[in-house]
């Protein structure tokens, strides 16, 4: 079972959290020629944009690995597809399987099949995800941290068993439920209930999701809702495509993450059986634990997107003649690829910062509302002005950018609005609550 994912990725396990003998010994190498080597090094030092602050000196051998061999996927088999699956609204479910050879999906997880990688080395794949397509990315992120990782964390040894090694081969695909039509960014007020029915030791669930990334292909659901034998608090329950009086259906016509289906989850009288309920989680805590995994993510994701955009309007400001000289040559058109370039470079050192706190146990959920807000804000604001960089031929779905513009349009606003997140941040700053008038 776990040889289906030990291919190179396998490699990444337990990063920074053990340092191999070989990095040991690398560092007394290095420490021992640093003296000899500093006045050579200030003499070699060279700035290269594409890695502004040297982000690949901070990484280690296991996550560089990774992160080439999956881009190397993402460049040449995702990449050539997506046009026509961003034309035509469709995600191709083989892509999950193709992702579970490879190993990246729940990459973070110890067993199971999943290859134990770094909260970095998760990071470096959603980043090379959301280079080629955020809505590619919101398909991984949601099969890893909002499906498989809840059952790790919150599940029973059996369910563990039963659903992470299929779901990390990527044989099932999982989708997660917490937003409702009229409950957003307060799910506390979630309408989902779970009634508990004691002869059949089952919970009858009815209740509506909406926007779940991966609902209309989804083999597993991961939904919350409230349990009436826990005072209406809040629990977690795994569904199975099939069940009666279960539905999802697909969410028409969005102009945003249009290669991966998006739709409802509908539950009318569902009949689950007790023992597919989330035991070791209750109240918000859960989806919001859930959640934080996905945002670090995204975090992540959205400056591969960024990047994307960030070469692309260089390379056409470079190519493009105006009034005799190259556009690039303009101090307006570079001043914005500066401008790019610290918001991206910054904002990756953030989400390694956060990484490492993570895998160390000391990253908060406020850290990480920092990162989306900032990160997806810096991301979508870039992606615009490429746009506009490259004039009329940026509406073009030829050269991808107009894509990742309407894209990240989604991703500031999902997982936590931007101004959610501001929230969250002014009330650590203050200690005040300024989410309701009370």
């Amino acid at each position: 079972m776990a040889s289906r994912s030990s291919s190179l990725l396998r490699l990444g396990t337990n990063c920074f959290r053990k340092v191999s003998k070989r990095s040991q010994g690398t560092a007394v190498a290095s420490a021992n020629s640093a003296a000899a080597a500093k006045k050579d090094t200030k003499e070699k030092a060279t700035f290269d944009w594409k890695d502004a602050l040297n982000l690949e000196s901070c990484l280690s051998e296991e996550e560089i690995i990774v992160r080439d061999q999956f881009k190397s996927y993402c460049q040449d088999q995702l990449m050539p597809r997506i046009t026509q699956a961003n034309r035509l609204e469709k995600f191709d479910p083989a892509i999950m399987k193709e992702m579970g050879e490879l190993g990246v999906l729940g990459p973070t997880i110890q067993g199971y099949g999943c290859a134990g990688l770094s909260s970095v080395g998760y990071g470096l794949i959603t980043r090379e995800l959301e280079r080629v397509d955020s809505a590619y990315r919101s398909a991984m992120s949601v099969q890893s941290s909002l499906v498989m990782w809840p059952i790790s964390a919150y599940g029973t040894e059996a369910q563990k068993e039963k659903y992470i090694p299929r779901l990390a081969r990527g044989e099932l695909i999982g989708c997660f439920g917490l937003t409702e039509p009229n409950h957003g960014s307060n799910p506390s007020g979630m309408e989902t209930n779970a009634k508990y029915n004691p002869k059949s030791k089952t919970f009858i669930l009815n209740g509506t999701k909406s926007w779940i990334t991966n609902s209309p292909i989804a083999d597993v659901f991961v939904v919350w809702g409230k349990s009436d034998v826990d005072n209406n608090r809040i629990r977690g329950f795994i569904l199975e495509k099939g069940m009666k009086g279960l539905s999802a259906p697909k969410i028409e016509g969005k102009f945003s993450l249009r290669a991966s289906d998006t739709g409802q989850i509908v539950m009318e009288d569902v009949e689950v059986p007790e023992e597919n309920m989330l035991p070791h989680v209750s109240g918000l805590t859960g989806p919001f634990g859930c959640l934080n995994n996905a945002r670090y993510g995204i975090a992540w994701g959205s400056l591969g997107a960024a990047e994307f955009c960030l070469e692309t309007a260089r390379q056409y400001t470079m190519d493009r003649i105006q009034f005799g000289k190259p556009l690039a040559k303009n101090q307006l058109i570079q001043k914005k690829l500066a401008d790019m370039l610290t918001d991206i470079s910054l904002g990756l050192f953030g989400c390694l910062q956060v990484g490492r706190l993570k895998d160390s146990g000391m990253a908060t959920p406020e850290m990480i509302s920092l990162l989306k807000r900032n990160n997806c804000g810096k991301a979508l604001d870039i992606s615009r002005h490429a746009r506009d960089m490259l004039g009329g031929n940026g509406i073009s779905d030829e050269y991808h950018v107009i894509r990742h513009v309407m894209n990240l349009e989604a991703v500031n606003t999902y997982e936590g609005t931007h101004d959610i997140h501001a929230l969250i941040l002014g009330r650590a700053i203050t200690g005040l609550q300024a989410f309701t008038s009370d």
